[in-house]
C-alpha cells in the first residue's frame, strides 16, 4: 500500500463560478487560479501522484502551459487516476478536509463525494469529504479562500 497527502489552497473570486469535487456550488463566490480552481481536485491529485511517487499537479499541468488555462480540474483527476493505475496501483480510499468560512459545505457534501467516487472508481464509502471552519485565524479563518487537506491510500492492482 501507498499513502499520499495533498494540500492546496486559493483565494476567492466573485467573477467565477466555485467548483469543488467536480461540482459547482451555486451562490458562492469562486476562487481564483489558472484553471477552473477547484481546490479540492487539486490537493486530491497531488495526494494520488505523491502516493505513487509520480511528482505533483504542478509537473503534470503546469499554470505556465496555456492548455490548463480554464481548464476542468476533472480532466486532471482522470489524467492522475491512469497513471497511477499505469503505475501498478489503484485508488483504496481517499479522505478530504475542505477549510473555508463560507460557504456552508454540508449541503454539498454528498454530491461531491459522489462525483469523487465515480472519477476515482471507487464505491462512495471510499470517498471521506469534510467541511471545517478555521474558527476566524488565518487568510482562510478570514474568508478570504479555501484550502484543503487530503490523503489518498493506493492499494496494488
Amino acid at each position: 500500500m501507498r499513502i499520499g497527502f495533498g494540500y492546496d489552497s486559493h483565494v476567492f473570486d466573485a467573477a467565477r463560478p466555485l467548483r469543488l469535487g467536480g461540482v459547482t456550488i451555486p451562490d458562492a463566490p469562486g476562487l481564483r487560479g489558472h484553471s477552473d480552481a477547484d481546490v479540492l481536485i487539486h490537493a486530491l491529485v497531488d495526494a494520488l501522484y505523491g502516493a505513487a511517487a509520480l511528482g505533483d499537479i504542478g509537473s503534470h499541468f503546469p499554470d505556465s502551459d496555456p492548455r490548463w488555462a480554464g481548464a476542468d480540474s476533472v480532466q486532471f483527476l482522470r489524467a492522475a487516476v491512469a497513471d497511477v493505475r499505469a503505475a501498478g496501483y489503484a485508488v483504496g480510499n481517499v479522505d478530504a478536509t475542505v477549510i473555508c468560512e463560507r460557504p456552508k459545505l454540508r449541503p454539498h457534501i454528498d454530491a461531491i463525494r459522489a462525483r469523487l467516487a465515480e472519477e476515482l472508481g471507487v464505491d462512495v464509502s471510499g470517498v471521506s469529504v469534510k467541511g471545517k471552519t478555521n474558527e476566524g485565524m488565518d487568510a482562510v479563518g478570514e474568508g478570504k479562500g479555501i484550502a484543503v487537506h487530503c490523503v489518498a491510500l493506493l492499494v496494488p492492482l
